[in-house]
């Protein structure tokens, strides 16, 4: 991309009525949309196929997550920089998508002007985030720095902590069961809890996100 071509976006997400606006928007502001997906999957492969700029990723995708979707772009196509655009502010989605290669966390509302600054910026390697999320950042850093351990998945109850660490370690469900001495359903209960809780698609997404966070190591 040189100074006078404008920046090159493929926009990630599942809502038609929120790809059709973000499209507008950013062809307003001077954007060249090369393409839409509204999977993971599908990202991936429009991103490997077009060459975009930036990847503008909503996390909450179908069939393949918004977090191992960025990775998996970010792996494929080093050159594509992801902008997540997503309704998720919480530390660990933030930190999740961090890790697997993001430039730049924005929470959807965000207004023209914002996008006009982040698109570019992102695209020229620089680090971008909402002030909602850049405020969350300072906070849970001032956190560390004065010692206080902060908890991994605060939402989570003590006992789904525990079954997430076992699925983090790829213990079935059967196995979850008889480790801590509760029924079949009760695990299943505890599972859809779980994937509720940290807004992924599937096991296979709360095992990646639970794995960042530092969990099933042992």
């Amino acid at each position: 991309m040189t100074p006078s071509e404008p920046t090159r976006v493929l926009i990630a997400d599942d809502h038609p009525a929120f790809r059709a606006g973000l499209a507008y928007l950013l062809q307003a502001i001077g954007v060249e949309v090369v393409g839409e997906a509204t999977t993971g999957e599908e990202v991936v492969a429009a991103a490997i196929e077009l060459v975009p700029d930036v990847v503008v990723m909503d996390l909450r995708m179908p069939v393949l997550g918004g977090i191992e979707a960025t990775r998996q772009v970010v792996a494929a196509v080093p050159t594509a920089a992801v902008l997540v655009l997503t309704m998720s502010e919480d530390e660990d989605s933030v930190f999740a998508a961090l890790r697997a290669g993001a430039r730049g966390y924005l929470l959807k509302g965000a207004g023209q002007e914002e996008l006009a600054r982040a698109i570019p910026a992102v695209a020229n390697g620089e680090a971008i985030f909402s002030p909602a999320i850049a405020t969350r950042m300072t906070e849970f850093f001032s956190r560390s720095n004065a010692h206080e351990a902060p908890r991994v998945f605060p939402d989570l109850t003590e006992r789904e902590r525990e079954v997430l660490e076992l699925i983090a370690q790829g213990l079935p469900n059967p196995e979850i069961s008889r480790q801590l001495f509760v029924s079949p359903k009760t695990v299943r209960n505890h599972v859809s809890n779980i994937l509720t809780k940290l807004q992924v698609r599937d096991r296979a997404e709360a095992i990646v996100r639970a794995r960042d966070a530092g969990l099933g190591r042992h």
